[in-house]
């Protein structure tokens, strides 16, 4: 069933307006930024064991995880509605894949799409709290991809030195042209495959405890 939005022109015309210029103002700023990168190696040995990696990071941070992590054919979930159809165009620029759906509607086609990409050799990356928050409260879906097809969940977090902040609830942020941005990749987390319930929510729980934790780091990073 097409979205509302495709059936007016004008709408469609913002969508291909958007996606043109969005694309190069997030490579030129990309281009001015610089890196302080920690445990990046972690993502090389799960690609080098033959494995993928479940990419989890909060929602917020969305921008500069998209520039960074460009060109490595990681697959996405963007939504069917007018901001994830701009959304989906300028991030395949970048080098992504995307499966269209969202946690209202096309979920389950959306999660059957993840769960073939990776097992054709792709990784996924889900952000944990998306599309709609809590912000920093993580939701089921990495642990569940992640048992479900024997990859393990990868963590990172990114912060900026100096950024806007958006007013929405997941506080985006913004790195501001020529600032630092932190990035620190954590241990990967195994999932057994079959949990129950109980076994799902302390997965769920661990990740949210190490998400903290590598914010804290990437903060101190800055610091240094």
């Amino acid at each position: 069933m097409a979205e509302q939005w495709q059936a007016s022109p004008w709408k469609r015309l913002q969508v291909a307006v958007i996606a043109a210029i969005g694309y190069p103002l997030i490579a030129l700023l990309g281009l001015t930024l610089r890196w302080k990168v920690e445990g990046l190696h972690h993502y090389d040995d799960i690609i080098r064991s033959g494995r993928q990696p479940v990419m989890a990071f909060w929602h917020g941070r969305i921008l500069p995880a998209t520039y960074f992590f460009r060109r490595r054919g990681i697959v996405v979930i963007t939504s069917e509605n007018f901001d994830g159809e701009w959304i989906a165009r300028i991030i395949e620029r970048f080098g992504y894949g995307t499966a269209r759906g969202s946690t209202t509607r096309g979920a389950r086609r959306a999660t059957r799409q993840l769960v073939r990409a990776m097992r054709a050799g792709r990784p996924v990356g889900v952000t944990l709290d998306g599309p709609k928050g809590p912000a920093r409260v993580a939701q089921p879906g990495a642990v569940w991809l992640a048992g479900a097809t024997g990859n393990p969940i990868l963590p990172f977090h990114l912060e900026a030195s100096r950024q806007w902040t958006v007013r929405s609830w997941d506080q985006t942020q913004i790195p501001k042209p020529f600032s630092v941005v932190s990035l620190v990749v954590g241990e990967p987390l195994e999932v057994a495959a079959g949990l129950d319930q109980t076994g799902l929510d302390a997965a769920r729980d661990e990740l949210q405890v190490r998400l903290g934790a590598l914010a804290e780091r990437a903060q101190r990073a800055l610091t240094v």
